[in-house]
């Protein structure tokens, strides 16, 4: 296995067709799919499925490119440093469910850093995308909940994948809700009690399962419910409609403005916040300041 056929195959699994791979890298397709063959020989893996639609990676596959980008990264970030004499920056990447402590907590992270020596990247995404961008190593963490409802089957995946999971913060279930809504001004709301009003949630894409759910009660028959993509498209709803979704209760107003509050839902129920990690990856510099930084809302998870 060598660097050359690495790079061959990234190359391949980001264009998606032998013939584009071949003339992005100047080779000819024969000599580009005889390589391919060898590597996946070499590796006793079929890491490319191949249809008359063109060419696709195959769940091994996935995880042997992810790899093969953390290799040839390095080597391109020594080469630079030892060979060509150039600085280049350092990444940082972050995936997380939609939380706006974990925005604010990268947010400082950055500040404190600086951005002329590091490259950052953060994606407030689906809770499988969080786990597969972790898998991948497109991020170096994943921020996401576990609870008693979805532990098993997320510590079963996390184990399938290679995966950590360490808990950070134990939070109580809150609603969060305008401040304008009619039931905002409670000390405690019960479930039943948000029956007439919609429940937000965020849409999990193709993998909708209950235990994917970001929001706790997922199972709950709820009378009125809007699945939206983002963050931003909930709060307005919040608004516009008098919606509602279950949370952390831990807010951030200097991000998404003072209009908003969280009101403690009748509920036992409990939710641990923790960051995903690749198993056997020792966390960098920049991702222990950012897990540091997550830690310092630990006061405002159970009250």
């Amino acid at each position: 296995m060598t660097l050359t056929q690495l790079n061959y195959a990234i190359t391949v699994a980001n264009a998606k067709s032998m013939n584009e791979a071949a003339k992005d890298l100047f080779i000819s397709q024969p000599s580009l799919s005889a390589s391919i063959r060898d590597l996946e020989e070499e590796v006793g893996l079929e890491l490319f499925r191949r249809s008359n639609r063109g060419i696709s990676l195959t769940p091994e596959g996935e995880e042997f490119i992810g790899y093969a980008r953390q290799v040839v990264e390095q080597y391109q970030l020594i080469e630079d440093k030892y060979v060509n004499q150039a600085t280049s920056k350092k990444k940082f990447s972050v995936s997380m469910q939609h939380y706006t402590f974990g925005v604010n907590a990268f947010m400082e992270m950055v500040k404190q850093f600086g951005m002329d020596r590091y490259e950052f990247a953060v994606h407030e995404t689906r809770t499988h995308d969080v786990i597969e961008d972790v898998k991948n190593f497109r991020s170096e963490i994943g921020i996401l909940y576990v609870n008693d409802f979805n532990r098993q089957v997320l510590y079963k995946l996390f184990d399938e994948y290679g995966l950590e999971f360490h808990e950070l913060l134990e939070c109580g279930i809150y609603v969060y809700m305008a401040k304008s809504h009619p039931l905002a001004d409670r000390e405690e709301i019960a479930i039943e009690e948000l029956d007439e009003y919609p429940c937000l949630s965020f849409d999990q894409g193709a993998y909708n399962s209950f235990y994917f759910a970001e929001e706790v009660l997922s199972t709950y028959q709820y009378k009125r419910l809007i699945k939206a993509s983002d963050r931003a498209t909930l709060l307005n709803m919040m608004i516009g409609l008098n919606g509602y979704t279950l949370c952390s209760g831990i807010i951030c107003e200097s991000l998404n403005g003072e209009e908003y509050c969280a009101v403690r839902l009748k509920s036992d129920e409990v939710m641990t916040i923790g960051y995903l990690v690749r198993k056997g990856v020792t966390v960098s510099k920049l991702g222990k300041k950012y897990i540091e930084e997550i830690l310092k809302y630990q006061d405002k998870g159970l009250k």
